[in-house]
C-alpha cells in the first residue's frame, strides 16, 4: 500500500476539530452533556457526506455514524472505528489555538501565549522519539484536545484514502463517533443494533505503535456522613461534624493505594469530590484495578475504614453506595484475540514496531466491548492529556492513519 504520494489530510482537519469547543459537563443531565459538542458532530457529517459517504448523520444525542461502503465480494465482518468528540472538563478548551512546532530539535518548547507552560524534554519522554518531527502544541492557555480529536483526524483521514483509492479492498466500515466519553458517558446511547459491527476498535491510545488490550475495572463509590449539628458556642459533648468524619475517612485511605503513589497495575482509592457542610457530606471516590476481585476488595477495605472512623461518633451514620462504570476489556478481547491479531499486524505493516500494553483507564471500548463490541484501543498520538501541556505529532498522527487503512485491508485478506 502505497502512501507516499498521498496528500494527508490529517493534520488540517485535527486543527479545525481542535478549534471547536466541545468540553462535556459531568454536571448536565443531557446528552450530550453539552450542546456544543453537536457543532463538531454536524461537521464531521458535512465532512463524510463531501468524501462521498452517503449515510453520515448526527442522531439526537449527538452521535455520528456513517458507512464506507464494501468493495469486495468477500464475506468480510462489519467493523468499527470509533473516537469521541468531547474534550475533558479539567482544563479549558474554549478559544484553542493550536500551534505547530516544525522540526522539533529535542528541546523545551515554551508555549507562545504563556511562558509559564514549558514542555520539558526531560518530564515527556516521548519527545526524544519527535526530533525532526512536526508537533503540534496548544499556545499555553488551553488544552489541545488531541485526546480524542486526533482519533477523529485520523479516522476522517483513513476513511478519505479508501473512498479515493477502491483498489485497497475492505468490507463495510462504520465510524462512530461518540460525545461524553471524558465524563464516563461516551457508550450510554450507543444503538449497538443500528451500528452493525461485529468488532470495533477505538483511537484514543497514547504513543505510537501502542496498541491497549486491557483497561481498569472501574466503580464509583459515594459515602453520604450524616453526622449531628448544633451550636458551635454550645457543642460541646453534642456536635458531630461531618466533615470532620469525612476528613478522617480519606486520611486513613493506605498511602500506597493511591494514584500518587500507583503504577502499572497497581490498584487505587481516589476521592475526586467533597461536598456537603457540618450536617452532611458526601464524598465521591473512583475505585480501579485490574480484575473485579481486587476492585471488590477495595470497596470493602473502604467501607471497613468508614465504620472504624463511625465507631466515634455513635450519633452520626453513613450511606454507601457503589456504582459499576467499566470492567476490563481484556475480559471480553481475549475471547476473540484475533480482533488484536489484526491490529498489531496492521501497525507492523506501517513499518512500527507494535507494543501490547495496557491502560490506567478506560475508554469507550471498555464498555463497548460488553455491549457485544469487542474493541481494543489503538494509539492516537496524544500526550499530556487534559493539561495546558498536551502535543501530538504530526508524523505520529499519519502512522495512525495508515494503520486504520492497513486494518480494513487486513479484515478483507483474512476473510472468506
Amino acid at each position: 500500500m502505497d502512501f507516499t504520494s498521498y496528500n494527508y489530510t490529517v493534520t488540517e482537519r485535527f486543527i479545525r476539530y481542535a478549534k471547536i469547543d466541545t468540553q462535556s459537563d459531568p454536571d448536565s443531565p443531557t446528552c450530550p452533556s453539552t450542546m456544543k459538542q453537536k457543532n463538531l458532530g454536524k461537521l464531521l457529517v458535512e465532512e463524510l457526506t463531501a468524501m462521498g459517504i452517503t449515510d453520515a448523520e448526527l442522531d439526537e444525542y449527538g452521535y455520528v455514524y456513517a458507512t464506507v461502503p464494501s468493495n469486495t465480494q468477500k464475506n468480510v465482518p462489519v467493523i468499527c472505528f470509533c473516537s469521541h468528540m468531547d474534550t475533558s472538563p479539567d482544563c479549558s478548551g474554549e478559544n484553542v489555538n493550536p500551534v505547530i512546532q516544525t522540526k522539533y530539535n529535542g528541546k523545551d518548547i515554551i508555549l507562545k501565549n504563556d511562558a509559564s507552560q514549558i514542555i520539558k524534554f526531560a518530564e515527556h519522554p516521548d519527545l526524544a522519539a519527535q526530533i525532526g518531527n512536526d508537533i503540534i502544541t496548544t499556545d499555553g492557555t488551553t488544552l489541545l484536545g488531541a485526546d480524542n480529536k486526533g482519533g477523529l483526524a485520523e479516522i476522517m483521514d483513513a476513511a478519505n484514502y479508501l473512498m479515493q483509492h477502491p483498489e485497497v479492498k475492505h468490507g463495510a466500515i462504520r465510524i462512530l463517533f461518540t460525545p461524553d466519553e471524558e465524563i464516563g458517558r461516551g457508550a450510554d446511547k450507543v444503538n449497538i443494533k443500528k451500528l452493525g459491527a461485529k468488532y470495533g476498535y477505538t483511537m484514543d491510545g497514547e504513543s505510537l505503535g501502542h496498541l491497549e488490550n486491557e483497561t481498569f475495572s472501574a466503580d464509583g463509590v459515594s459515602i453520604l456522613i450524616k453526622g449531628v449539628p448544633t451550636h458551635p458556642g454550645f457543642a460541646k459533648g453534642k456536635m458531630e461534624h461531618s466533615v470532620k468524619i469525612a476528613a478522617e475517612i480519606i486520611s486513613r485511605i493506605p498511602k500506597d493505594k493511591t494514584p500518587e503513589t500507583t503504577e502499572q497495575k497497581q490498584p487505587f482509592m481516589h476521592p475526586v469530590a467533597i461536598n456537603g457542610g457540618l450536617e452532611q457530606v458526601e464524598i465521591k471516590f473512583i475505585i480501579r484495578a485490574f480484575d473485579t476481585i481486587t476492585l471488590k476488595a477495595l470497596e470493602k477495605e473502604l467501607e471497613e475504614i468508614t465504620k472504624t472512623v463511625l465507631t466515634d461518633y455513635k450519633k452520626s451514620s453513613y450511606e454507601f453506595k457503589v456504582t459499576e462504570q467499566y470492567r476490563n476489556m481484556k475480559d471480553v478481547l481475549d475471547t476473540c484475540y484475533f480482533v488484536v491479531e489484526n491490529a498489531l499486524e496492521a501497525i507492523s505493516r506501517t513499518d512500527v514496531t507494535p507494543v501490547l500494553s495496557s491502560i490506567r483507564g478506560g475508554t469507550d471500548g471498555s464498555r463497548l466491548s460488553f455491549m457485544g463490541l469487542p474493541c481494543p484501543n489503538i494509539y492516537a498520538g496524544e500526550h499530556a492529556f487534559h493539561s495546558k501541556l498536551e502535543w501530538v505529532s504530526v508524523q505520529d498522527m499519519q502512522k495512525a492513519m495508515q494503520t486504520i487503512v492497513h486494518l480494513s485491508a487486513i479484515w478483507e485478506e483474512k476473510a472468506n
